[in-house]
């Protein structure tokens, strides 16, 4: 449970950073139709990351700053102080939580893989999607840190 999550949610946690100084403060403000900014897109993310993975690692979760820098970095060194024991037996541990307005009960296995992994990554996409809706240039690379194109290309 903590390599299929921690790890993750620090790698994309680092891209967000580099996309929000790609971005610039002020794209940060765009949205997709009548979603969130990017700005709090990527903010949620960031809580999602805790939310997740402190439940799982059977902590508390922490309240985090608003400001989108400062909650990035405390996001990603709450997750790198984790380590793979607190997170033994987290696959059956209970995890009762909230979705909107809805009572949850998973069990940390559902917990991370049917809520936890998809809402932080719709977020992180969201936001995204709507930088780049915004004519920022950012490409699957800078998403993911993996891919490399040739400068001329296009999507």
């Amino acid at each position: 449970m903590y390599q299929a999550s921690v790890p993750v949610f620090r790698h994309y946690l680092s891209r967000v950073s580099d996309i929000v100084a790609v971005a610039g403060p002020d794209a940060l403000d765009a949205k997709i139709a009548d979603s969130f900014p990017a700005r709090q897109q990527f903010a949620t993310a960031a809580g999602f990351s805790l939310r997740v993975a402190c439940p799982l690692a059977g902590r508390e979760v922490p309240d985090l700053p608003q400001a989108l820098g400062p909650r990035l970095a405390v996001a990603r060194a709450m997750l790198g102080a984790m380590t793979p024991a607190e997170f033994d037996g987290a696959e059956g541990r209970i995890i009762r939580h909230r979705a909107g307005f809805t009572e949850i009960e998973q069990s940390g296995a559902e917990f991370l893989h049917l809520y936890g992994m998809p809402n932080f990554f719709f977020h992180l996409t969201m936001g995204y999607a709507a930088l780049r809706a915004a004519g920022v240039p950012l490409g699957k690379a800078d998403f993911d840190g993996f891919h490399t194109y040739p400068a001329d290309f296009r999507f």
